[in-house]
């Protein structure tokens, strides 16, 4: 391994535990969901467990209520605290081009070829990677310190044709506002405002009344 695949790994590994995780211990929680799309408004109940199952009560609609498990399964997912070898240990690193604001970027080799990460400051602030036959691309401009890593605050994402390199779907732009209950921070707002043909569609997510359980 040469000095230069050793130095990106480093970079690259130290940014990803930099991020903010629930750790073990996590007894999950529920929260009451009032879910704004457009000029609907829609309220129930979310619960994520000890084991980061997510659950949504008292939403009759079906688009809504898929609409909010998505959600509820993205907060979870993001928090799962996975070693660094468990996640990234069939990769290979280097280091690319770095950017005006001082980003770096880190190429993945090996069982993740293609894939492209930027870091600067110590926290990953752009994702480049094949997921479910897709790329998606996720741009991070601002983040909260929890003072126990890093939660993405402002950011973006879009989707592309692997194939073709068409963009499938509009640029979604995302506002995260957390708050800690107990020892845990937690979502308690995200705003989506995606951009299709010239129409921006707004959902936000505001959850409320957040308890640990048990």
């Amino acid at each position: 391994m040469t000095v230069t695949q050793i130095s990106a790994q480093e970079l690259f590994q130290a940014a990803y535990e930099n991020r903010y995780t629930w750790d073990s211990n996590f007894p999950g929680y529920t929260a009451d969901i009032t879910y704004k799309h457009d000029d609907q408004v829609i309220t129930g109940q979310v619960r994520i467990d000890a084991n980061l199952k997510a659950e949504v009560l008292n939403v009759e609609d079906e688009a809504a209520k898929k609409a909010i498990h998505g959600q509820a399964w993205e907060i979870a997912v993001h928090r799962v605290r996975r070693a660094f070898e468990q996640t990234h240990g069939a990769n290979t690193f280097r280091t690319g081009a770095s950017d005006a604001t001082g980003a770096v970027e880190i190429l993945i080799g090996g069982k993740a070829e293609g894939d492209k990460y930027k870091v600067r400051n110590n926290e990953v602030c752009h994702v480049h990677r094949l997921i479910h036959g897709t790329y998606v691309t996720i741009d991070t401009f601002s983040s909260h310190d929890t003072g126990e890593g890093y939660l993405s605050h402002t950011y973006n994402s879009v989707y592309h044709d692997p194939e073709t390199g068409a963009q499938k779907g509009g640029k979604s732009d995302f506002t995260d506002e957390y708050e800690k209950v107990g020892n845990y921070y937690i979502l308690n707002r995200r705003e989506i405002r995606t951009e299709i043909a010239g129409n921006i569609s707004i959902q936000d997510f505001i959850f409320s009344n957040i308890e640990l359980l048990g």
